[in-house]
């Protein structure tokens, strides 16, 4: 079960710790909302949003060092964003629903939603004809052969920041202009292939099918962004010591690369092989609870009843492909792990069926997801340029004190 929407006024002031005068004078104050049940004409039900919300404001007057170090897991927000915001199941960027706009729009014209608010500039930020790559980054692409992608962006992005000095310029406009840039390099490069549109220059690199385009960029614009992950973090930490574009999303690329963010991909797709290996999905699932593995690739903390990005690109990658015994095989692990477990598929699950089922290279899960991660780092980054503040948190002591 998801967290209620609605408390009656008993809970509600049991939440708050107050009497039912004051939790009344808190929604005269618009402090927490309220509205009448249906069939009822006397009771009323207060949005359980705004109780948590004023409870945590409560809390953090009494214990602020308590609810800072809580912020840091999972808890209150730390700080002001107007990308992503993740409410009741659904994720939205800017304002608009990302299952749509996974369906209805380029991965070009959430970029420059993302960027500037305005989906429209996608051609003025995409548009001219790519820089072709220097004789230096050709020279290096040609000893990095058969390291997974993510790897050959952070060999490749520092030289490309060395050679593009219009990077330096911080103004909003001019980091969405090198943000087009970095992602068309960061394409080319895994593709293998002259970047024109993003999604159709992977789709001809890693894939012969005509349709595999649409889900390409479908798979984009759901990792666009969600909200502060540990690379956005750093992503954002990075933006605020002024550094460029560039160093913006080798520090992404950092954290994604961690096994509890980008490689949880990974740990999924070896879980899907060990599934095909025992051509059992119920027996690899239950031998794994038996000796207390978890199965990577389901339940999400922020999606009691799932996650969306899961649902959303899962139900696009079997419809393109009803037959396909990849898409079988993941539906099967699905499935079984609702039922044994309760617990839905995650982006992750979805990233790799969607490789599994196209044949992607090496790497090439978690580049996509990498690829449309950038889109959001880029999006704070000029957040962060824009409020010109330092992010510098202090530490509470805990070693040996002063002789």
């Amino acid at each position: 079960m998801g967290e209620e929407r609605y408390l009656s006024a008993g809970r509600a002031a049991e939440e708050l710790g107050v009497s039912l005068a004051t939790l009344y004078a808190y929604v005269s104050r618009g402090m927490v909302r309220s509205e009448a049940v249906e069939g009822k004409r006397r009771n009323r039900r207060y949005r359980a949003e705004d109780v948590r919300r004023l409870k945590e404001r409560k809390e953090r007057r009494r214990d602020p060092d308590g609810v800072v170090e809580g912020a840091l897991h999972w808890g209150t927000p730390v700080m002001e964003s107007g990308i992503t915001l993740i409410d009741e199941g659904g994720l939205y960027y800017r304002g608009c629903d990302v299952a749509v706009l996974a369906e209805e729009k380029s991965i070009e014209e959430v970029a420059a939603l993302i960027w500037t608010g305005n989906e429209a500039m996608a051609p003025a930020l995409f548009g001219a004809e790519p820089p072709e790559l220097s004789g230096r980054i050709r020279s290096v692409l040609g000893s990095v052969d058969g390291l997974p992608p993510v790897e050959v962006f952070q060999i490749l992005l520092p030289l490309a920041a060395a050679e593009d000095p219009a990077a330096y310029d911080l103004r909003s406009h001019a980091v969405a202009r090198t943000g087009a840039r970095i992602l068309r390099l960061m394409t080319e490069v895994a593709s293998g292939e002259d970047a024109h549109g993003l999604a159709e220059t992977l789709r001809r690199g890693w894939s012969p099918r005509e349709e595999a385009g649409a889900l390409l960029n479908a798979a984009l614009v759901y990792c666009v962004d969600h909200e502060l992950p540990v690379s956005t973090f750093a992503a954002r930490c990075v933006a605020s010591s002024e550094a460029t574009p560039y160093a913006v999303v080798l520090a992404g690329l950092a954290a994604l690369g961690g096994v509890k963010h980008g490689g949880e991909i990974e740990l999924v797709e070896a879980f899907l092989r060990e599934v095909e290996d025992t051509g059992d999905a119920r027996a690899a699932i239950s031998g794994r609870l038996r000796r207390g593995e978890r199965i990577p690739g389901f339940g999400h903390s922020l999606y009691p009843e799932g996650d969306p990005r899961g649902a959303g690109l899962l139900r696009l990658t079997a419809e393109a492909y009803p037959e396909s015994p990849a898409v079988a095989l993941c539906e099967a692990v699905a499935g079984e792990v609702l039922e044994l477990m309760g617990e839905r598929p995650t982006v992750d699950f979805a990233l790799a069926t969607l490789a599994r089922m196209l044949g992607l290279p090496a790497g090439g899960a978690v580049a996509l997801f990498a690829l449309g991660r950038t889109v959001g780092w880029i999006g704070h980054a000029i957040e962060q340029y824009q409020s010109g503040s330092l992010i510098r948190p202090r530490a509470r002591y805990t070693g040996e004190q002063p002789r």
